[in-house]
């Protein structure tokens, strides 16, 4: 019984950053219905897996929720979907609103059946912009909030994308915020809205927070950028064996590391260290004399020297390194959970702690479908009305799958 629990969410979305934000409400406790079409989620079947609809990042994003495949498209499936929204606090999706409005679900008509329901856009763009109707993407949204611009600037002039979909999953995070606000509103008002978390406009702000620069004032006093942000050796440090990411960032790091390696009279010897503003100043060649320095030990004694010095310091791990990290083993972040059809698979747990009303998830990611009449008869629906429901391909209902041997 996590801290939402009794929250009920509709969810339309797909792919990744409505998932991705589903799946944290879900693990906070909300109870959330994933509406998936006949085809189902996309993202099903990207990765290995056991089962080709049962992909890891499938797997990842979709945890505590229950499936129901509806073909919106049928009158059945759109009527069967605003029954579930009567009692719902919250219908997400994620596609453009052209296509709600298309099937029959815009914002006035799902209100006139609850006029609670908070009515959650993931969007491209706001949609009062002349962008308002175009395609976004997590590449297309990366471009546009100047993040390959900065990778260029820090790489020969190569732009490139963050490989991590990064876009959307910062929008999956700003949702669930907007999300429980509104929530929050309506309690008080008792009344529903729509809110739209458009991913540009998100992504802008995200980055621009640090690298909006001088041209936050007008005139402008720069052409934007945070130096630190973007000097070429601001990357992991090249050791004898290694590498390792450390930060030697205040006065009381810088003068504790040179201490620690010996030379403790540098910050008084060279001016370019000697404080906060001359480091900045001359960034590149603080960083520059950095990567020479740590390429004269092995990361362990880094590791070791730094932690002494008590100056922040991380290893560099790849995919299967980080499952091992100490810290994470010791906390039980990565947990081993038997799926009823996938075997034996790997998870992680939820970052955030609560004291009293813990977040556990309860349910593995699900098959296609494996809810459907569950909801249906959760929602008021009689035998048969789903069963007609079925027979007229408004409802898919999910196929017997063996478990799978491990």
């Amino acid at each position: 019984m996590g801290p939402l629990a009794g929250l009920r969410i509709v969810d339309m979305s797909s792919v990744l950053m409505g998932p991705y934000a589903t799946q944290m409400l879900g693990d906070f406790g909300a109870d959330v219905i994933k509406v998936e079409s006949p085809d189902g989620d996309l993202v099903r079947k990207i990765g290995p897996g056991r089962d080709p609809s049962m992909g890891p990042l499938f797997l990842n994003a979709n945890r505590s929720k229950r499936s129901i495949t509806l073909d919106l498209k049928t009158e059945g499936g759109r009527r069967a979907l605003l029954k579930l929204c009567e009692t719902a606090d919250v219908l997400v999706y994620n596609v453009r609103a052209k296509a709600m409005a298309r099937l029959g679900l815009s914002y006035d008509e799902v209100a006139a059946v609850n006029p609670r329901i908070i009515y959650a856009g993931m969007v491209g763009y706001a949609q009062n912009g002349p962008y308002a109707a175009r395609p976004a993407y997590d590449d297309l949204i990366q471009g546009a909030a100047t993040i390959p611009f900065l990778f260029a600037k820090v790489n020969d002039g190569k732009p490139r994308y963050v490989p991590s979909a990064i876009a959307d999953r910062v929008v999956g995070l700003v949702s669930v915020s907007a999300i429980l606000a509104s929530v929050i509103e309506r309690d008080r008002s008792g009344k529903g809205q729509r809110v739209d978390v458009p991913m540009f406009e998100t992504m802008v702000s995200f980055v621009l927070g640090d690298h909006m620069g001088g041209l936050t004032f007008d005139p402008p006093l720069d052409h934007g950028g945070y130096v630190r942000q973007l000097s070429a050796d601001r990357r992991p440090y090249q050791t004898k064996d290694g590498f390792i990411c450390a930060l030697v960032y205040n006065d009381g790091h810088w003068r504790r590391f040179f201490a620690a390696i010996g030379r403790p009279d540098m910050p008084e010897a060279d001016p370019r260290f000697r404080d906060f503003v001359s480091r900045m100043r001359h960034i590149d060649e603080v960083y520059g004399e950095l990567s020479r320095i740590f390429l004269t030990r092995t990361t362990a004694d880094w590791m070791a020297l730094l932690e002494d010095a008590d100056v922040p310091a991380m290893p560099m791990y790849d995919f299967e390194g980080v499952l091992a990290d100490p810290h994470l083993v010791a906390t039980g972040f990565f947990q081993m959970h038997e799926h009823p059809t996938e075997g034996r698979i790997r998870q992680m747990a939820v970052p955030a702690q609560w004291s009293r009303t813990p977040a556990v998830p309860e349910r593995l990611a699900p098959r296609q479908g494996e809810h459907g009449v569950e909801i249906l008869r959760d929602a008021g629906l009689g035998e048969d009305e789903i069963e007609e429901l079925a027979r007229g391909g408004a409802l898919g209902l999910a196929a017997e799958t063996a478990p799978a041997k491990v």
